[in-house]
């Protein structure tokens, strides 16, 4: 990467509906739900600041302002906060965003899919290589090295478009976009087809695409010249499609623990295995799980 300009900015997707867990997404983006005792969308942000962006552009829904509210200062509560002297709280909000991040907050008018959502960038990306991180997908770093860090380590390049890949059930092909080559995959290797959601038994491989990218501005083009896809939506799996006749993109098989939390299961899973692990809580938390172990063993649950 040092030949080359470093990639600076990063698209966070924050507008979708969250129907998943409605109720508790009426008012509040499914990114700000909690796992433990910190929002979706700021274990995003952390995973993007520690690998070097500096500029955070959230598409968010004009209806839900609470990412904005979260990433800015709540002075009523810093000041209540100093005047009782819990300084340590004080610390986990007021330092959220470290010195020299800034952000920038474009409001999605329609739910027309992943693809119009990172369309509505355009203009702040400019002609630069870019991130995408969706911060429903939450990935554990590995060796205190996160996905993102890892994809633009591994690119040497920012005009490489990358997407990161994991393998999954066959079954489950059918839920997300699925990348195909013309040879075994071996981590690291140019796509040469990619589909969204395909048919049972149509998928092109187990490896599917989550939620982490770096794109040239090559991408915004091809998202103006597609069609919509499945509901309706802009899909950027198509988009990238498009773009394989003129540029590469390569699949990246990261590594570290992907929590989907997207749906229900993933995210509780999330919130036990982060609880297991919290500094706070940990050893109480561990007891309880053993002990509903025993409870659920001595019932036959």
């Amino acid at each position: 990467m040092n030949k080359f300009e470093k990639i600076r900015k990063a698209v966070f997707p924050v507008a979708g509906m969250g129907t998943r867990f409605l109720p508790a997404t009426k008012a509040s983006p499914k990114e700000m739900m909690p796992i433990v005792d910190k929002p979706l969308i700021q274990y995003a942000v952390e995973e993007a600041i520690a690998a070097g962006i500096e500029q955070l552009i959230f598409i968010t829904n004009s209806n839900k302002r609470a990412v904005e509210d979260h990433f800015d200062h709540h002075f009523e509560l810093e000041t209540k906060l100093k005047a009782k002297g819990n300084l340590e709280l004080l610390d986990t909000i007021t330092n959220i965003l470290p010195t020299g991040i800034s952000c920038v907050y474009l409001h999605q008018s329609e739910s027309l899919g992943l693809g119009h959502a990172i369309l509505c960038a355009k203009h702040v990306i400019g002609e630069e290589s870019f991130a995408i991180l969706l911060a429903d997908d939450l990935i554990e770093a590995t060796n205190n090295v996160f996905c993102l860090q890892q994809m633009i380590e591994r690119s040497h390049n920012n005009q490489t478009n990358m997407v990161a890949v994991e393998k999954i059930a066959l079954d489950d092909c059918i839920n997300y976009g699925i990348v195909g080559f013309d040879k075994t995959f071996t981590g690291f290797d140019k796509i040469q087809h990619i589909i969204e959601k395909p048919a049972m038994g149509r998928s092109p491989s187990n490896l599917a695409v989550v939620g982490r990218y770096i794109l040239t501005p090559t991408i915004f083009s091809k998202l103006e010249q597609i069609s919509p896809g499945k509901n309706g939506e802009i899909q950027l799996t198509d988009a990238i499609s498009l773009l394989l006749n003129t540029e590469s993109v390569f699949a990246y098989e990261f590594s570290g623990k992907r929590y989907d939390c997207g749906n229900k299961l993933g995210y509780l899973q999330a919130i036990v295995e982060h609880g297991l692990r919290h500094p706070e809580i940990s050893a109480e938390f561990n007891s309880y799980i053993k002990s509903l172990q025993i409870t659920l063993s001595t019932n036959n649950i």
